[in-house]
């Protein structure tokens, strides 16, 4: 066991710490969580709009709220990529410690430079029939999510480099600080700009397709199949429960940057096809991963806290059960758990690292045979991260069936917990009672 933590400690954590410290992947990250807020707001408008009670909806329709509430969803939850087409370059130049603001609103110009400014309206064949003016929804939301992080990191690194190199117009001393900077954004702005300008201009008048839909095949098929299979999930589940027993948040560095864009596509599909009164494509969601596989956190931690407070109330528990158990249960409801991984801890723990890889693993197998079945309803709202499961199942599908799916995983996750946690128990009450020897 020791020789084990010996090579955890000296060949895994360092690349894990290399890779949760890029500056490209915490711009991903940063940048998607910065649209976190509109995508609850929205979703808790969709709910209302929505609401799973026979009638209800069609009673919004009658007094003519419906129409209002379906606008809000459209004007928050669906502007997912434009807010990262800001937010993801505004991280990535901050951390190179420059002036990330221009650095967001000249991408958010570069965005639309390449978006098409015509909507085509097609024949029920598919078949295009002309166009009109205006800017496509999905190209604002999931649908231009790679982009916006691709255009994102390419011209975030480009602005900090004409800033390192002092490629800029420089104002007199006495020159407001907003002035200055804005001026110093022009020159590395133009170059910005003019290049996606003729991306566009040649992509066009060659008939060839444009910049999203080069992106969307290129990086979003395979991230697609990764993010919207069981076997591409279950790698990444296991791949988040090794990156955080080697201390290293793997929310961070694998969910957020790399698989949460995938699954916000994925539920912004979902919230489309309920609008329409379709069936939901797909079942791997954010929605899905956060309230159905990591519940109580990475690592389904839920059931750890939960087999830890029942041992606690034992009238021969150890005193480590006793005071750990109220620091993780509570926070471990709402989805918190790092209390449990740093105050059990779990992290570089080796008595708990199987069932902290195990259990979420269970939880995506058995959840996704209830979505694929039928059995369950597929996610179409973010009802946030920190929602208590039971009420996110709800929240989430409109459907009591979720809710009972959460109480059977959680008492599957439980049971994978305790007899580890039976393991961690003797060995606190051995300690004590050698201590109480000494």
């Amino acid at each position: 066991m020791n020789k084990f933590e010996e090579i955890v400690q000296t060949k895994l954590v360092p690349i894990a710490g290399r890779f949760g410290n890029n500056k490209f992947l915490i711009a991903i990250r940063d940048g998607i969580t910065y649209s976190m807020p509109l995508i609850l707001i929205g979703s808790f408008l969709m709910v209302i709009a929505s609401f799973p009670v026979p009638g209800w909806e069609n009673w919004l329709g009658k007094v003519g709220i419906s129409t209002y509430l379906w606008k809000g969803v459209d004007s928050s939850f669906n502007l997912i990529a434009l807010i990262a087409a800001f937010a993801i370059p505004y991280s990535l130049v901050k951390q190179y410690r420059e002036d990330g603001i221009s650095a967001g609103v000249i991408n958010i110009s570069a965005f639309l430079m390449v978006t098409p400014f015509t909507i085509p309206f097609l024949d029920e064949s598919g078949k295009t029939l002309g166009s009109v003016g205006g800017i496509a929804p999905s190209y604002l939301s999931s649908g231009g999510l790679f982009v916006a992080i691709v255009l994102g990191l390419l011209n975030g690194y480009v602005y900090q480099w004409f800033m390192k190199k002092d490629i800029r117009i420089k104002m007199p001393d006495g020159v407001p600080p907003a002035v200055s900077k804005s001026f110093s954004a022009i020159i590395p702005g133009a170059v910005i700009l003019i290049f996606w300008l003729i991306i566009y201009g040649l992509l066009d008048s060659l008939k060839l397709p444009n910049v999203h839909d080069i992106v969307k095949t290129v990086l979003g098929v395979p991230f697609s199949m990764l993010g919207s299979t069981l076997f591409g999930n279950f790698i990444v589940v296991l791949l988040n429960g090794l990156l955080w027993f080697c201390g290293v948040h793997g929310g961070n560095v694998l969910n957020n940057p790399i698989m949460k864009p995938i699954w916000l596509a994925n539920l912004t599909e979902n919230a489309v096809a309920h609008k329409a009164g379709q069936e939901l494509p797909h079942v791997f969601t954010s929605v899905f991963m956060d309230n159905f596989v990591f519940i109580g956190g990475s690592g389904a931690t839920i059931g750890l806290v939960i087999a830890l407070a029942w041992l606690a109330k034992r009238r021969k528990a150890s005193q480590q059960a006793k005071v750990l158990s109220p620091l993780t249960l509570l926070p471990g409801l709402f989805n918190i758990n790092e209390p449990t991984m740093f105050g059990l801890p779990v992290v570089l723990n080796v008595l708990t690292v199987i069932p902290f890889v195990l259990a979420p693993a269970v939880n995506l197998i058995v959840a996704y045979l209830a979505f694929s079945s039928g059995i369950v309803p597929g996610t179409y709202t973010d009802t946030g991260w920190t929602m208590p499961p039971v009420v996110s199942g709800f929240l989430a599908t409109g459907s009591w069936q979720a809710s009972v799916l959460q109480v059977i995983l959680i008492v599957l996750d439980i049971l994978l917990y305790l007899p580890f946690i039976f393991n961690i128990e003797r060995r606190w009450k051995a300690s004590e009672k050698h201590e109480d020897n000494i």
